[in-house]
């Protein structure tokens, strides 16, 4: 990255962009192309390709992004368990799809494979073991549903509730039964020990149904660090993602103990009712809030961008009612990974933000808009600055931070004033980029009142700040062990 301060201009759209990185979008050319569209966070799938692969994607977008003088994350998201069909002997018919029909017995037995008829293996060994009569088995992304008849030692009978086509190695999910698989699989945690090593700034973690899930990982991350270092320093940052439902029964410890949170909505419309989906999406949101926890909602938002230039209006107003709702990102999935059209989804999600924006911002501006609630001197100097830059008409707020949370709690507050948030730390620039609303600024002096100079002359020279401008300066100073946060307001000469 250049060693010029670049000045932030205000972005059309405050809500983030997360893009993952794919065949279709690993090249240097393509990433070039999706950071100027407006993708804020890369991410990259552990489940597909291992360590090497995924080192090799992250270096270009080092790379890139440097190359442009721009900060983005990076989001390594563990595969966690996955439970699939093992080998269907009879799946001749037509594409090598098997017929479940409706009202049909199904057999499930140990192993990874079988020859018998109308039966089904899978890669899950606990599975006969876990799960009771009366438990429901979704196939092929919930597309099939089987009810537990019959319980055995070696086998279990199934009631095809929902039929339709199913092929060797689909997915498996078995919705309200407390599984005994663990968390974090061997691949998870080497995976895991990558990403500490490799300076990935968040990692998602797959399957948490505990705040124990959170507080392993971390503790892996924490030994990592300190045997690759010395000390524990910059662990990149937990993204639980909420794909179950004993994780949304303790939606609260789970986000309290993260540092974010991905609404994944592919598990979980299928472990849910797909008709309670868009409500549990919404508690998500709200509880990530109350928190003051950055929020991506994820999975299918733009889905027929794989192959069209345009999304359907479903799609649309999908993206539009999360950020309506308060997410912070939203995140495309194989749409930017294998699509045809990366950066197009990448353009229509921003253009889609903006609209949807100022229907937000003229909410948030109404007499009765409600600040979130803070116990913390950090919080309320927020608080205050939003209130002082709203009422001064201030073009800007100027943040100085070390490890980002200022800046994460003036986003908190949802405020279409500019706010550019400084620091000296490259982990806690990138990391930033999550956060709704905020700018990263990099190259900045690490001195306080050097930094509003630079930052002043910097938004002069650019035109967006002139004369008589009051710029809102949040800055941690330390005149003793007790570290605050000072507010002031500073007028542009």
């Amino acid at each position: 990255m250049s060693d010029k301060l670049i000045f932030p201009h205000n972005r059309p759209s405050h809500t983030k962009i997360v893009a993952t990185v794919g065949p279709a979008s690993d090249s240097e050319e393509v990433l070039a192309e999706l950071i100027k569209a407006g993708v804020d966070v890369f991410r990259l799938n552990m489940a597909h390709g291992g360590t090497e692969q995924a080192q090799d994607r992250l270096d270009r977008i080092r790379k890139v992004s440097k190359a442009l003088g721009v900060t983005v994350g990076v989001l390594a998201d563990l595969a966690g368990p996955k439970m699939r069909l093992g080998t269907i002997s009879n799946d001749s018919g037509p594409d090598n799809l098997y017929q479940c029909k409706t009202d049909t017995p199904m057999t499930f037995v140990r192993g990874t494979s079988t020859t018998e008829p109308n039966t089904f293996t899978t890669t899950y060994d606990p599975l006969i073991d876990d799960v009771s009569v009366g438990d429901r088995i979704m196939l092929a992304d919930g597309t099939i549903a089987l009810q537990v008849a019959e319980k055995h030692s070696d086998r279990i009978v199934c009631t095809v509730v929902q039929g339709g086509p199913v092929r060797s190695r689909q997915g498996v999910n078995l919705p309200g039964t407390k599984l005994s698989i663990k968390t974090l699989q061997p691949a998870d945690i080497d995976n895991a020990r990558w990403a500490t090593g490799a300076g990935i700034d968040f990692l998602g973690l797959s399957f948490v149904r505990s705040v124990e899930d959170i507080t392993e990982l971390r503790e892996i991350l924490v030994e990592t660090a300190r045997a690759n270092t010395g000390h524990w320093g910059d662990i990149p940052h937990i993204i639980a993602k909420i794909e179950k439902p004993e994780a949304v029964e303790a939606l609260d410890d789970i986000v309290q103990a993260s540092d974010g949170v991905m609404v994944a909505r592919g598990d979980l419309g299928v472990e849910y009712d797909i008709a309670q989906i868009a409500i549990v999406q919404k508690l998500i949101i709200e509880t990530c809030r109350k928190h003051a926890k950055p929020v991506i909602v994820a999975t299918q938002m733009l889905e027929s961008m794989h192959h069209q230039t345009l999304p359907t209006r479903a799609e649309a107003t999908d993206v539009a009612n999360a950020i309506l709702d308060g997410t912070d990102a939203c995140m495309l999935s194989g749409e930017t990974a294998v699509g045809e059209f990366p950066v197009e989804a990448v353009k229509m999600m921003h253009r889609i933000a903006v609209q949807a924006e100022k229907l937000l911002e003229s909410r948030q501006n109404a007499a009765d808009r409600k600040r979130t609630k803070t116990t913390s001197v950090t919080g309320a100097v927020c608080n205050a600055a939003v209130t002082v830059a709203e009422e001064s008409d201030a073009p800007m707020i100027l943040v100085g931070t070390r490890s980002g949370k200022t800046a994460l709690a003036v986003s908190n507050q949802r405020c279409f004033t500019l706010c550019a948030a400084a620091s000296t730390n490259v982990r806690t620039l990138q990391r930033m980029n999550l956060y709704w609303g905020v700018c990263p600024m990099a190259n900045v002096p690490a001195d306080s009142r050097a930094a509003l100079q630079a930052v002043v002359a910097a938004g002069k020279e650019s035109g967006y700040l002139e004369h008589g401008d009051r710029v809102i300066y949040i800055v941690g100073i330390s005149p003793d062990s007790n570290h605050q946060n000072v507010l002031y307001v500073h007028v542009v000469e």
